[in-house]
């Protein structure tokens, strides 16, 4: 189950009436449009940015099924399932777009950058295209295309020197969380990735502007703060001459007006004793790492490009766990990588066993064209790979059941995200241990009407069932 937020996997549309509103002060077309937003909550945030762009230059946001002129869809490239999901969403805006219930098709992000013409010419009746270096100029792309002008249908630009702010936010997530990137594009050349192809190479924001836009989040009635970018740990290496992440994460954890503050994308190198420190001390940063580690054998590994080994992942899981209280981890794997054998995998089960992750997700290796895996020999056969994610998905289940089974009968904070349609007096939230679209629910119900559960509260709960992946508790 998804929260209700635009992101990841969500898509929200309207189709219209084609009735473009006047600005009475510049007597120019503005009009109604909606968004796809597709991908990471990295993309989120690009999403974000251009919603709040367009708002701001007289442009309105529309929520439902009617009434919107164009739609933005921010496209997510990174995996087969993931290009395939937003060939989909365009496509279904293109249909609405020749039966006359969209006046405009714009398609930005991640798989805009990645394909340019070729995107244009398998879709030519895309009206725009905006890849993501791009994104600040959506608004004159909406003013031509209003305009009739259509001078120039795409526009890429190269990696900026300095890293776009993200301070024009219009949020579509719930207004208590938010998603504050730290950097952009990404300095490691994993074999099987093609993000720095997208993305760029890594460029870190000042500490000072980070500081800066988690307060104005703080300030707006936000809670809950999720570090992303594409390598957490990386962060300040590219300004500073050195990581910065501690000290970065020391200036957070001083801002009162937020609650929670959460860590993702928290890659195994450069976590050192003083970094550790810090998290095991902090007010506010929560006992949670995302560390996306994709495989524990030395082979795999190596072949990846990882630049890191079964013996160190298992040693910095171990440290960290050993010294953070209560400390939560999620990690991805994959499966299927070009070379894989049975040993190779079982190396990996048994990673996954002694290291128990409360959260961990498994992708099948998808084939990107134009990365080194790409031109690997020995390829894992598809049912194979698929077999072998279904056993890992499958041992990974019993640990996360077991551990939500020995939460039973605690009492825990929750951030309540959303009521449950459709029934009165149940909730749907998280608790530090839950990262936003990803992990498991609590489903809160409210039992003393004198103490009304709200949206956007955290709310301590006893934890009273579980039912796998996710638990159900009582307001107190």
């Amino acid at each position: 189950m998804q929260l209700p937020i635009l992101p990841q996997n969500n898509v929200t549309v309207a189709t219209p009436g084609i009735d473009p509103m006047i600005d009475p002060e510049t007597g120019k077309p503005r009009g109604r449009y909606a968004v796809v937003s597709l991908g990471c909550p990295k993309n989120l945030v690009d999403t974000e940015q251009m919603l709040g762009r367009l708002d701001a230059d007289g442009y309105r946001m529309v929520d439902s099924v009617d009434g919107a002129d164009f739609v933005v869809v921010n496209t997510c490239g990174f995996i087969d399932s993931a290009r395939d999901e937003s060939m989909a969403a365009i496509d279904e805006m293109l249909a609405l777009k020749r039966d006359g219930k969209l006046r405009n098709v714009v398609v930005t992000g991640c798989l805009a950058e990645r394909q340019q013409d070729k995107l244009l010419q398998a879709r030519p009746d895309i009206d725009a295209l905006v890849g993501v270096f791009g994104r600040n100029d959506i608004v004159s792309v909406v003013d031509e295309l209003y305009s009739g002008l259509q001078e120039q249908r795409t526009i890429f630009k190269p990696a900026a020197v300095n890293p776009l702010s993200d301070a024009m936010r219009s949020a579509v997530t719930p207004r208590h969380f938010a998603y504050l990137k730290i950097s952009e594009g990404c300095d490691r050349l994993c074999t099987f990735c093609a993000i720095p192809k997208m993305r760029g190479k890594h460029f870190s924001k000042p500490i000072e502007q980070i500081i800066d836009e988690a307060k104005r989040l703080g300030d707006s009635g936000v809670r809950e703060v999720v570090i992303v970018a594409q390598d957490t740990t990386y962060y300040g290496m590219d300004r500073y001459g050195e990581p910065r992440l501690n000290q970065l994460l020391k200036e957070l954890d001083k801002i009162e007006s937020i609650d929670w503050i959460r860590l993702m994308y928290f890659y195994p190198m450069y976590i050192d004793n003083a970094l550790i420190d810090t998290l095991a001390s902090a007010k506010r940063i929560v006992p949670y790492i995302d560390m996306p580690l994709q495989h524990a054998s030395d082979k795999m590994l190596k072949r990846m490009a990882r630049k890191t080994t079964r013996a160190l992942q298992t040693d910095i899981v171990q440290k960290l766990r050993s010294r953070i209280d209560s400390l939560v981890m999620r990690t991805t794997m994959i499966t299927g990588f070009p070379g894989e054998t049975e040993e190779d995998f079982v190396e990996l089960m048994d990673f996954v066993k002694e290291s128990r992750f409360e959260n961990l997700g498994v992708f099948i290796y998808s084939i990107e064209e134009d990365t080194p895996a790409a031109r690997l020999p020995n390829r894992v056969d598809p049912e194979v790979a698929a077999r072998r994610r279904d056993d890992l998905m499958e041992l990974q289940q019993q640990i996360a059941f077991d551990w939500n089974d020995s939460r039973v009968g605690g009492i825990e904070e929750v951030l309540i995200d959303a009521e449950m349609p459709e029934q009165e007096g149940v909730f749907i939230g998280r608790t530090r241990s839950e990262a936003p679209d990803v992990d498991g629910l609590i489903y809160v119900s409210q039992v003393d009407p004198d103490s009304p559960v709200e949206i956007g509260q955290i709310r301590p709960c006893e934890i009273v069932a579980s039912q796998g992946y996710d638990l159900v508790a009582a307001a107190t």
